[in-house]
């Protein structure tokens, strides 16, 4: 379906706005899980790594589940998928206040509104990018503070709502809040299709003119269905002779009725019943086609150095650099810091530092003279230094600038569309994002048990952030290594005379 010209602007600010308050309400609670992680180790008594997986699936199936939900918003549209996933939100998140143990919370907070999320991201980001076209990096950047900022103010608010109305209160009224979302999914007014009206015909009489373009082996198969018919029909007759002489005497009365009818409904009948059954056997070899060019170009984006290592990146990235936001307050309690000590919530300094940090990276990404891919490697060296820090903080000041520190450095999410399309080209850009965030999805689902199941072998978090570290730094070199100017010398010295299709390489420039 083709949309009408992005007005960038007018209503579409207003999309903007609803689409912030959508991600804010969506995700403030699941960011923020580190509060309720605290309850959910005293009260139902499991290990640090089993419990940390409500929170991990809650972020990371989402992202794990990104085509499922490309595939909702772009079959049902942005305004139904906001106004469903609402539901599944809310109702997750008021099932988890009566969960009996932590199993259950793997499904109502973990899975169902982890889901939730991942379709009201695809719908927010969907609509905006609909309605702007040349304000469109501006739009996205408003849109994804929402959730940084959600973030900031629920760590706060769920520490509060715990202490006045318990565990459960909170869940169901952060679940009440969350109900907004459905006013915010009424204002998604979706925008119109260029060239609209009203079909003259039912779709199953248009079917001819849209797909039925013989060449001379299709018409044969079209007749061919058409004899299939005409020899059945002539087979029943046959078997079908009236068995008496009355049958006969009533034929023949009824003939003269139905002699100008028959024939043409007859005719009618068959000539749909073969266009069906040619367009289903065209849809399934467009279907197979269509599957078969998927997976070429999959295997031509894994061909991309650059790519290959990208991908290894964002995975190690998100193993490591997830555990902060959902581990740090049970860092402080671990390091004998007091809650009277905290000032403001750790998670909080996590939350609006990351909104700082993309938007800061975002505008550094628009000057020529900075290459968006050294800069997003220079964020994941720094990323692993200070997770290799957080074991010698034992004080809350030290503990907070690691905080800020490491959030501002994960808002390098602003800059990641820059680099995927240097990367693999603006054609191919939607592909390559899918299975990056798979990947990102995957190190969100497994970075924080990994974490807590090391502090339950060692009763240390230490090793289990040295371990985080080394991950993230692992991942900035092999990119920064993929990514140096003398691989592209190299394949050009043992390049062919006529380049490979669908084969791309990072150039290194000053205008990246």
């Amino acid at each position: 379906m083709v949309f009408q010209k992005p007005p960038d602007g007018g209503w579409g600010w207003v999309i903007v706005l609803v689409s912030f308050f959508t991600q804010f309400l969506c995700y403030g609670s699941p960011l923020a899980v580190g509060v309720l992680y605290l309850e959910w180790l005293d009260i139902f008594g499991e290990g640090k790594g089993t419990t940390a997986w409500v929170g991990s699936l809650a972020s990371g199936v989402g992202l794990l589940a990104s085509p499922v939900c490309s595939a909702c918003v772009s079959a049902f549209g942005a305004r139904p998928v906001t106004i469903f996933s609402s539901f599944m939100v809310a109702g997750g998140l008021m099932m988890s206040s009566f969960a009996p143990n932590i199993y259950f919370l793997l499904f109502s907070y973990g899975i169902l509104v982890g889901l939730g999320c991942g379709l009201l991201y695809t719908a927010t980001v969907t609509i905006t990018c609909q309605y702007f076209e040349k304000r469109r990096g501006l739009a996205l950047g408003l849109i994804s503070t929402g959730s940084s900022v959600g973030l900031f103010v629920y760590a706060a608010l769920q520490r509060k709502l715990v202490e006045l109305y318990g565990l459960e209160g909170c869940l169901l009224i952060v679940g009440a809040l969350s109900l907004n979302i459905l006013a915010c999914g009424s204002l998604m007014r979706p925008l119109r299709s260029c060239g609209s009206s009203l079909p003259e015909k039912s779709c199953l009489e248009k079917i001819p003119d849209q797909y039925l373009i013989y060449n001379e082996k299709e018409k044969n198969l079209y007749e061919e269905n058409l004899n299939i018919l005409e020899k059945t029909s002539t087979e029943e007759k046959s078997i079908n002779k009236p068995a008496s002489s009355d049958r006969k005497l009533d034929s023949l009365m009824n003939k003269n009725r139905l002699s100008s009818v028959a024939p043409k409904e007859t005719d009618t009948y068959k000539m749909k019943v073969a266009e069906q059954t040619y367009f289903c056997k065209q849809l399934a070899k467009k279907k197979w086609h269509l599957y078969l060019d998927y997976w070429a170009e999959t295997l031509s984006l894994f061909r991309n150095k650059v790519f290959s290592s990208l991908f290894i990146a964002i995975l190690f990235f998100d193993i490591g650099v997830f555990p902060p936001s959902l581990l740090m307050e049970d860092i402080a309690r671990s390091s004998n810091i007091s809650e009277e000590n905290c000032i403001i919530p750790l998670i909080s300094i996590i939350g609006i530092m990351t909104a700082i940090g993309k938007l800061a990276l975002g505008i550094l990404a628009d000057f020529k003279w900075i290459n968006t891919l050294y800069l997003y490697v220079l964020t994941l060296i720094m990323t692993s230094v200070a997770l290799l820090l957080i074991p010698f903080a034992q004080s809350y000041i030290m503990l907070a600038i690691l905080s800020g520190v490491i959030g501002f450095l994960t808002g390098n999410w602003s800059i990641f569309p820059y680099i995927t399309t240097k990367t693999v080209g603006i054609d191919k850009l939607a592909h390559a994002y899918g299975i990056l965030m798979f990947f990102a999805g995957l190190g969100n689902s497994l970075g924080p048990p990994i974490v807590g199941w090391f502090y339950d072998w060692t009763e240390s978090y230490d090793t289990a952030f040295y371990f985080s570290g080394l991950c993230v730094l692992f991942g900035g070199l092999l990119l920064l290594v993929a990514a140096l100017p003398c691989w592209n010398s190299l394949s050009s010295s043992h390049q062919p005379e006529k380049p490979l299709p669908n084969m791309y390489s990072y150039k290194v420039s000053a205008t990246a």
